[in-house]
């Protein structure tokens, strides 16, 4: 249970205590009177028990006379109700006259039974009417309780209505930053961030920084007044600027660009203004706005596009006027991350603001592994996981996508009811992070899996002997993902950050593989090949584009190119002539002819592995990578 329902609770039971106490407060105090039914009211008064009555509202109180020898109550009357169901209320219509000096004529009791008067004269009772007046009670109930009920509905109808956090109309410029003081059990350290040891010693200089100011303004120097961090998505910033905050034990201001951004105008540089001022107020600390792109792109020109009122840009602009109007050596550290560096204001950019830019890149090899031992310290790991050859088979992957493949390996080792994490369950969660949910139920007929198992078989063949395509680590004809029939797993063996146009040749010889096959087997084409030729179209014109490896185009890049390139964003295309665009679409179409008749000509001249391979498939569904070299033979 939350605090937030805890709270509720107990602001449910006090409106329930205070309606209790209500009905309390209303209780009739004259508990120690004798009931009496009216029945037996008239017989007493015919008996001549009864010396006086007096009539209420909603009742009659009455005394015996002294022969009875009944105690009297503290105001010397017993109470004689009407019956042990509900109050009996007298109608005095008939003898208004009479009762004229006791009642105010239209407020007057009415009496049910109109004889009773005439019974108590002929029995010489002294009868009299009374309306009690309780001023206390009647102010409370007719000016206080009014109040009071109103602002209790209120309140809980105010409480659904904005979930209890205050008024949003009254909050609107205030920031949202989330602020993580010191917490000695959830520090995040620089231990903590893996497989970014450079990155990390750019930062370390913050930490001393906060931990001893003294040391850079003797010497006069000054600390830059923002830290850029950028890099792909799920490389470890966030992570990074937290070991910041808990290597340095100050408070850290988290908070996202998208929440600056409101339908109301000027909220956002309102939030910008409130979250610089409680960063002074509790200085040292730590600002960290994270996917600053969502304030911080480029702003407009002029003409129709820039002429009207940019809330974005209004509230970039006094982001930039604080950091301009901020002093370093107050011990406040801004820091903000992004994967889209290109589509920045240059006003951010420039010295005075955020001059440093730490790149927190994908990890190598040696990364990889260090993430794996970080993510795999709670884990219960058999005895024979390689954490090495687990990063050797995870090129490309960023330290999310390695903690997604542990937690998914514990998920899977306990599915299969492994007492401890295997190295096949490692493996298996590789393949679903890189090829999606294996669907071994999914039904296709034997025709599709036959062309499934030569399309698959025709990859690997190609990939084992062809230079420069990546190595063929496991072939499998078991659907997965979206429309995956099968899939052929290559991972090269080391990281590659430079490739030669014969290596790239081999990439797409490799991807036409699989149309390749289906044409030498079956003499026909399948769409099986879609996502292939994809591939296959983007990998050669960035060829003959960008790296300029075409005969006819030799050496020219035609695209204009910038950033990091973080989200494998298109190139911006430059503008080019009609004709310029006939060559380029040749070029492309010449060399994956080339590629593809060559793959055609591999496949026809090991026509018996490829038969060989596609029918251990058809048997087994699932082929690793020492069976395959097996099957294969030498290169």
């Amino acid at each position: 249970m939350t605090k937030r329902d805890r709270n509720s609770i107990w602001y449910y039971l006090a409106v329930i205590a205070f309606i209790f106490g209500m009905q309390l407060f209303y209780l009739p105090k004259n508990n120690i009177s004798e009931p009496l039914s009216y029945k037996g009211f008239k017989e007493n008064i015919k008996k001549g028990a009864i010396e006086k009555i007096v009539v209420l509202p909603d009742q009659i109180v009455g005394i015996y006379k002294d022969t009875l020898n009944t105690s009297e109550t503290s105001d010397g009357l017993k109470k004689i109700e009407s019956g042990p169901t509900a109050p009996w209320r007298l109608r005095l219509n008939s003898v208004e006259n009479r009762l004229k000096k006791q009642f105010v004529v239209n407020r007057l009791p009415q009496m049910e039974d109109p004889n009773l008067l005439d019974i108590l004269d002929q029995a010489g009772v002294d009868y009299s009417g009374r309306i009690e007046k309780n001023y206390l009670r009647d102010f409370f109930l007719n000016w206080i309780f009014p109040v009071i009920l109103f602002f209790v509905v209120w309140g809980l109808l105010y409480k659904r209505m904005w979930g209890g956090r205050g008024n949003p109309m009254l909050t609107l410029g205030k920031n949202k930053a989330k602020i993580y003081a010191e917490d000695p059990k959830n520090q995040v350290r620089f231990e903590d961030v893996a497989g970014v040891d450079e990155a990390v010693e750019e930062v370390k200089e913050l930490v001393n920084f906060l931990k001893a100011p003294e040391k850079y303004s003797k010497l006069g120097g000054k600390l830059p007044k923002g830290v850029m961090l950028v890099g792909p998505p799920g490389t470890g910033k966030t992570l990074l600027a937290k070991a910041v905050a808990g290597e340095s034990g100050v408070p850290f201001f988290n908070m996202s660009g998208s929440d600056f951004v409101e339908m109301f105008v000027g909220v956002g540089a309102a939030r910008v203004r409130d979250l610089f001022q409680q960063a002074k107020a509790m200085a040292p600390c730590i600002i960290f706005i994270d996917e600053l792109d969502a304030i911080g792109k480029k702003r407009g020109g002029v003409g129709i596009a820039g002429a009207g009122y940019d809330e974005r840009e209004n509230t970039l602009n006094q982001l930039l006027v604080e950091m301009d109007g901020f002093d370093p050596g107050r011990g406040v550290i801004i820091m903000a991350a992004t994967n889209r560096p290109e589509v920045l204001d240059p006003a951010l950019l420039r010295p005075g603001r955020f001059d440093r830019q730490v790149l927190v890149d994908r990890p190598d090899l040696k990364g990889r592994e260090a993430i794996f031992k970080v993510h795999t310290k709670k884990l219960t790991l058999a005895p024979g996981v390689d954490l090495n050859r687990l990063a050797a088979q995870t090129p490309g992957f960023a330290g999310a996508e390695i903690a997604n493949v542990c937690n998914e390996a514990a998920l899977l080792a306990v599915r299969n009811e492994h007492k401890n994490i295997e190295m096949m369950d490692f493996e298996a969660a590789i393949e679903r992070v890189i090829a999606g949910l294996e669907k071994k139920n999914k039904l296709i007929n034997e025709k599709e899996r036959k062309i499934v198992a030569y399309h698959e078989s025709g990859h690997a063949i190609v990939g084992y002997f062809v230079d420069g395509a990546d190595e063929v680590q496991k072939v499998s004809i078991v659907p997965r993902g979206i429309g995956a029939l099968g899939y052929t797993l290559q991972m090269p063996l080391e990281d590659r950050y430079l490739m030669s146009k014969s290596e790239l040749l081999g990439k797409v010889k490799g991807l036409l593989g699989g149309r390749a096959a289906e044409e030498i087997t079956f003499g026909d084409i399948t769409t099986g090949a879609s996502n292939d030729l994809e591939r296959v179209s983007k990998l050669v014109r960035n060829m003959v584009t960008v790296y300029g490896m075409s005969e006819k185009l030799p050496n020219i890049s035609l695209v204009k190119q910038s950033g990091y390139g973080f989200l494998d964003q298109e190139a911006y295309q430059e503008k080019r002539s009609e004709k310029l665009e006939q060559v380029i679409d040749d070029e492309v179409q010449r060399i994956i002819t080339e590629c593809y008749e060559d793959t055609k000509k591999m496949l026809t001249e090991k026509r018996d592995l490829l038969e060989k391979m596609s029918n251990i498939l058809l048997e087994r569904e699932v082929i690793g990578r020492d069976e395959i070299k097996k099957i294969l033979g030498k290169k």
